[in-house]
């Protein structure tokens, strides 16, 4: 029976605060899971019956790596870097803050600003006697050193060949019994490919160049403040063209390009997304039609990009390769951009611009020579740093859908058994007990549905941005539906942090759900409450971007900085108060939003 290898059916995923580490922050994990996480991502990834787990160690092991603490530091029962409250996963910002004590050349207040952006309620950093370490400085100078002189990221190149090896040599999960395939995904997650790479180390490697290309990045922000520009960073590292999480929007536009001079295809896209595939299917057996041409690129394009989706780091949540209506809705709002929107076009005007402002500065400090060559070590890093992040990212998310592959096939025949009624219902039970519903469903569908109704309970709260010690209890949360923020009216505005320079006009669209996107037309303004890859096709025909949270290193700066974009993060209550067709103006320099017109 259910709750045999368990102390409880409830739905328990929370982990215990941190004494020596008590302030924890949602700013830039929001991105990675938005919404609760779900039991079975606990169990892997988090925290279970036999210690902490993979995305904990991993963040460990990234810290370690460059030099800032040694594993004797952590709580080895406990999570530190990463705690779950409510079911929502948050980062720690206490042990960030000693990264910025430690390193050189980094204050608290530069890791601040790349934890949170620009966010209310953030208490002051309180100093401890173990935070200076000169040991670790010492070895986090090493690093930096390193960084400032490596050409490439070999390994991350070497994990994404490997991971292109798997995916074209996919396991026949079909031919597998259902043990074998449960045991396949934990196989997967914690061993992976050859030489012993599993998600921890796949992980660890995305955390280590993530802290690394922040470093770059300030050197070429305290360089432009002191030569009075510091508008000009983030033009500093625009058009790279090297952009994982901004490629899909070079082959969607691609596509969408195909669809806008077709007849045939344009009128099947407007009969809406919904079950767009399967009419694509109809109409492609047609042998020489339009509709089998975009099909033939389309089904290239999910091998390619099918990773990706919302949430995506959510085995239980559907990607484009699961759901190709999700891409295909992305696509119908791509063929309405116009011409000029082509994100390649963009792209080499700001890699023009980055070169000639690249050699203006260099110019200008001429009369320094260390100022110079700072200046120059930092853009050469920056230029393998800042792609190599998304790259790293990307090859975490194509590791992690092999397993959502996986689990559909297992949770199809489950479904066809009548052992759960939907996909994601295994994704409320640990692993250990998935084998025992595969054995035998009795009484599992009443555990799932109690964990489900808590699970359902928690997305309807809105969770605290920033917990100190003790997290509130759930049930003190206020729910969604009962947050009332004031709407800003012609003449307000809505400040934030700069992202993007460039000003821009527009209709405000607010867009909370990247899979949803069909109010958003050609030259409007996304209004997000937070963006992942899934959203970054939306932005090809947007005037600009407005987003609730975010920080230095936010997707939505990213890809916004790739094609040009005016864009403005940690805009606080903006999906809630900028009203939807408002026509607005985003300043990207100053980080304002100006309403001008309701």
């Amino acid at each position: 029976m259910p709750g045999q290898s368990t102390a409880h059916s409830g739905y328990f995923v929370s982990t215990k605060p941190s004494d020596r580490f008590p302030l924890w922050t949602r700013a830039n994990v929001g991105e990675v899971f938005p919404d609760p996480v779900k039991m079975s991502t606990f169990d892997f990834a988090f925290q279970n019956d036999d210690g902490i787990r993979m995305s904990e160690l991993a963040f460990r092991d990234a810290y370690v790596a460059i030099g800032a603490f040694t594993h004797d530091e952590f709580d080895p029962d406990e999570c530190v870097f990463l705690g779950v409250f409510g079911g929502y996963t948050y980062l720690n910002a206490a042990v960030g803050r000693i990264f910025g004590v430690r390193a050189p050349e980094i204050d608290v207040e530069t890791v601040d600003r790349n934890f949170f952006g620009e966010q209310p309620g953030i208490p002051p950093y309180e100093s401890h006697p173990d935070d200076e370490n000169s040991e670790a400085s010492q070895r986090i100078a090493e690093t930096f050193l390193y960084l400032f002189t490596a050409p490439a990221l070999p390994d991350v190149f070497d994990d994404e060949q490997q991971l292109a090896q798997m995916r074209a040599s996919r396991a026949d999960f079909e031919q597998m019994g259902d043990h074998e395939i449960a045991d396949w995904i934990m196989e997967h997650l914690e061993r992976g490919f050859t030489g012993g790479t599993g998600f921890r180390e796949l992980f660890a490697t995305h955390l280590r160049v993530s802290f690394l290309a922040a470093v770059p990045l300030g050197v070429l922000e305290q360089v432009c403040t002191a030569v009075g520009r510091p508008e000009d960073t983030l033009k500093l590292v625009a058009g790279y063209g090297d952009v994982a999480s901004a490629a899909p929007s070079d082959a969607m536009w691609r596509l969408g390009r195909q669809v806008a001079a077709s007849s045939e295809l344009t009128a099947l896209f407007n009969d809406g997304p919904v079950g767009l595939s399967a009419r694509l299917g109809a109409a492609a057996d047609a042998s020489g039609s339009d509709a089998a041409a975009f099909s033939e690129a389309f089904e290239q394009f999910v091998y390619d990009f099918g990773s990706r989706g919302p949430n995506e780091w959510e085995i239980s949540c559907p990607t484009w390769e699961t759901d190709p209506d999700i891409a295909l809705a992305a696509i119908d709002r791509m063929r309405l951009a116009p011409p000029d929107a082509d994100p390649e076009r963009r792209r080499a005007g700001l890699t023009s611009q980055r070169e000639a402002l690249s050699s203006a500065m260099s110019q200008a400090l001429a009369g320094n020579p260390e100022a110079q060559m700072q200046f120059e070590l930092a853009q050469g890093a920056a230029a393998v740093y800042l792609p190599g992040r998304e790259r790293t990212k990307t090859n975490c998310v194509r590791f992690v859908n092999e397993t959502r592959v996986a689990s559909r096939v297992l949770g199809q025949r489950l479904i066809d058994r009548g052992a759960i009624s939907q996909m994601t219902d295994t994704s409320m039970l640990r692993f250990s007990e998935l084998h025992e519903l595969i054995d035998d469903p009795t009484g599992w569908s009443e555990v799932i549905a109690e964990r489900q109704a808590v699970y359902d309970d928690a997305v309807s709260r809105q969770e605290p941005f920033v917990i100190v010690g003790e997290a509130p209890p759930m049930h003190e949360w206020p729910r969604r539906d009962e947050i009332e923020l004031l709407a800003l009216s012609a003449g307000d505005t809505l400040g934030g942090l700069p992202g993007c320079p460039g000003i821009a006009r527009g209709r405000a669209r607010i867009v909370l759900d990247s899979t949803d996107p069909t109010a958003l037309e050609p030259g409007d303004v996304l209004v997000a409450p937070l963006t992942d890859p899934s959203w970054t096709p939306l932005f090809v025909g947007a005037s600009a971007v407005v987003v609730d949270v975010g920080a230095a290193l936010s997707h939505s700066i990213i890809v916004s900085r790739e094609l040009g974009l005016p864009c403005v993060v940690s805009a606080t209550g903006a999906t809630g108060r900028i009203p939807d067709g408002a026509l607005i103006e985003v300043n990207g320099d100053t980080g304002t939003i100006t309403v001008l017109e309701v």
